[in-house]
């Protein structure tokens, strides 16, 4: 860089240009000073070549340069085009080729973590959870961070890693990066901008940070008001959003006046035209209608339907109750909730619970109000076609294209997570069957109430869904260590099926996506504890590695519990013992598949077929339903499901015939 020649200084004074120290301004050897024209400048200056035409909407093709603008203290990189700042640029290092037209105020004001370091006072609005958040915040250090208060030295570690981060974040000046689009903006303070993000029409960014990237570029659009926030790569927020002390994960959407305080949102999550305010919103946590507001809670994989709303008030020591609903669940249009209350895996909520009830143990099931109670059917969304399209379409909807991605998900439906919790689920419920007896018609378990069918009934689906898990880990175990088509010896059997690891054996956990054995997260815990992991970026390697040895840490799981469930020692299995078991798990497969058909099946009946050929007799109204839903035997849905009865079937039957 050089200083600015007279005969440039003059041009600049002639186009308008004043300077409180033409000696401070430094521009590029191939600077021109006709692209620089009625700006003010003051402070340090940097400036680079301005030599591109950007093609703008429209085909409207303008000169990069800087027009009509006010910089104090400003780098402006190569190719840029900033013109007509109503107020001023201070303080920032502007990257090659961003545009930047029609803005108010950017800048930064003293010192400033851009976001980082922004306690979020997460399920308690009164405090006591409150979650440090900074640029590379995963959801599984969140949910330690959130939940593990009962570890304080561990908790005061983490923060003091997390307080090291924001340390080396601080800075008086901001950054935005290469290939940034800002337009029509009023105010923006203490911000930093990644690569190739989009700000158009936003009325107010304050103290955060817009992770952008060239790999997942950042939108955000018109209204937009956000302080005190962290919004990762991928992201779009646009239509009036409105955020306030708020984490937002890579890949998420926000629009149509969405609003939220005090909450973490990880990846994929999505929220529209509601609210939300302290919610811990774990990975595809999903709300798009107005009358929806999710509080004080804790969510993942989730869908909230019209007007779910939660209560954590009391009006007595104020808004002290939290709740979980764990991975998968639902709620129907018009639900309640009073916290606090815990809800299991995969279940749908139907209508208002005031009860405080606790199923976390009875995953799979129904919570519905009838006559002001809750009654419970365990088991009967392992039958739901929509439980199924729901667990297949969550890795097709993974938006995220960043080079690094922040949380590990495990998509499996049934894990030792969900298989652990069926298992206590089958006790508890043989229980209530033996102490208040067989002919009971309505059993109580901890302020629901079980029908004496829906008892009988969830026994049955997850025996089903048990046998289904041990025998595809048994078979899967089976196809990695024994590939081919010769027959499988008993020496061979036990050998293969002996655990690679120890690991994995006792009580599992859903870490808001990272599904892993407890004892990993204690071990990761107690070496946080005793300053054997002394960074941010060790921790997430550790979870890196729990999320990359799943599959055997399962396997050690299913090992240790076949014994249990089928007893049979897996030590000494016979080829004939894991070909029956192997014959179970087909007849659950199939079983299962069957029942999710029968339930497709609903779906084209002729009670689905109403509002269909308004104006039309029968034939109209079947060919109209046609036309617009298809018909059962053509549904991919379908077929895709009865192709999976094929291909399991088969698989079956060719280990089978290896083992005997």
């Amino acid at each position: 860089m050089r200083n600015l020649q007279q005969n440039e200084i003059n041009q600049l004074l002639n186009q308008g240009c004043e300077a409180e120290s033409w000696e401070k301004i430094y521009v590029s050897e191939r600077f021109d000073p006709s692209c620089v024209q009625h700006v003010f400048f003051s402070g340090e200056i940097v400036l680079g070549a301005f030599e591109r035409e950007f093609v703008l909407a429209g085909g409207v093709r303008r000169k990069a340069g800087i027009y009509h603008a006010s910089l104090h203290n400003v780098t402006v990189g190569d190719d840029c085009r900033i013109v007509d700042v109503s107020g001023y640029i201070a303080n920032y290092s502007i990257g090659a080729n961003t545009l930047i037209e029609n803005v108010g105020t950017i800048c930064v004001d003293g010192e400033t973590s851009f976001g980082n370091g922004v306690k979020v006072s997460v399920l308690s609005e009164t405090g006591g959870r409150e979650v440090a958040i900074y640029d590379t915040l995963s959801s599984h250090i969140g949910y330690m961070l959130t939940l593990y208060r009962h570890r304080p030295e561990f908790i005061d570690r983490l923060n003091a890693l997390i307080a090291e981060y924001v340390s080396g974040r601080t800075s008086t000046r901001g950054h935005i990066g290469d290939g940034c689009v800002i337009r029509s903006s009023q105010l923006i303070t203490n911000v930093h901008i990644g690569a190739a993000a989009r700000i158009e029409g936003a009325s107010r960014l304050a103290n955060g940070s817009i992770n952008s990237c060239c790999e997942a570029p950042v939108h955000i659009g018109v209204g937009v008001i956000c302080e005190d926030f962290i919004i990762s790569s991928g992201t779009h927020v646009t239509d009036g959003t409105m955020l306030t002390r708020c984490f937002v994960g890579q890949a998420c959407h926000f629009g149509h006046g969405y609003s939220a305080s005090d909450s973490l949102f990880f990846c994929n999550c999505q929220g529209e035209n509601g609210e939300a305010c302290a919610i811990f919103a774990g990975p595809f946590t999903v709300t798009h209608h107005k009358s929806t507001l999710l509080i004080a809670g804790m969510y993942s994989f989730m869908n909230a339907g019209s007007g779910s709303n939660q209560s954590n008030h009391m009006y007595k020591l104020g808004p002290i109750h939290q709740g979980i609903l764990e991975r998968g669940s639902k709620t129907a249009s018009d639900s309640y909730i009073l916290w606090p209350a815990r809800v299991g895996a995969f279940s749908l909520v139907m209508g208002r619970h005031v009860t405080n009830s606790d199923t976390t143990n009875l995953p799979f099931s129904y919570l519905i109000e009838k006559n002001n109670g809750t009654f419970l059917s365990p088991g009967i969304n392992l039958r739901s076609v929509g439980t199924i399209r729901d667990a297949r379409k969550w890795p097709k909807r993974d938006e995220r294209t960043d080079t690094k991605l922040f949380d590990h998900i495990n998509y499996n439906l049934l894990s030792p997570f969900t298989i652990q919790k069926m298992m206590k689920g089958l006790e508890l419920l043989g229980n209530l069957r033996y102490s208040s007896g067989e002919l009971s018609d309505v059993y109580s378990y901890h302020s629901t109430k079980i029908t004496n069918s829906s008892l009988r009934r969830g026994i049955d689906l997850y025996q089903v869904a048990i046998n289904k898990f041990l025998g595809n880990s048994l078979i899967s175990r089976l196809e990695k260590k024994c590939p081919g088509d010769e027959p499988i010896s008993t020496e061979t059997l036990i050998s293969a099926l002996r655990p690679d690891t120890p690991v994995g054996s006792g009580e599992w956990v859903d870490m808001a996506g990272l599904i892993a054995p407890k004892s990993e997260i204690l071990s990761l815990m107690r070496r946080v504890e005793e300053g054997r992991l002394s960074s941010l970026a060790e921790i997430e390697d550790e979870l890196q590695v729990m999320a990359d040895n799943y599959y055997d840490y399962e396997w050690t799981w299913a090992f240790q519990h076949l014994q249990e469930f089928y007893n049979i020692n897996p030590s000494k299995m016979t080829p004939r013992q894991a070909a029956d078991i192997i014959a179970v798990w087909k007849e659950a497969v199939v079983r299962l598949d069957q029942m999710v058909c029968d339930d497709a099946k609903k779906e084209f009946n002729l009670a689905s077929r109403t509002g269909f050929g308004a104006d039309g007799d029968k034939v109209q109204k079947d060919m109209d339903f046609e036309n617009v839903r298809g018909d059962f035997e053509s549904n991919s849905f379908v077929n895709e499901v009865l192709d999976h009865i094929r291909r399991k079937s088969e698989l079956g039957d060719r280990f089978m015939s290896r083992l005997v």
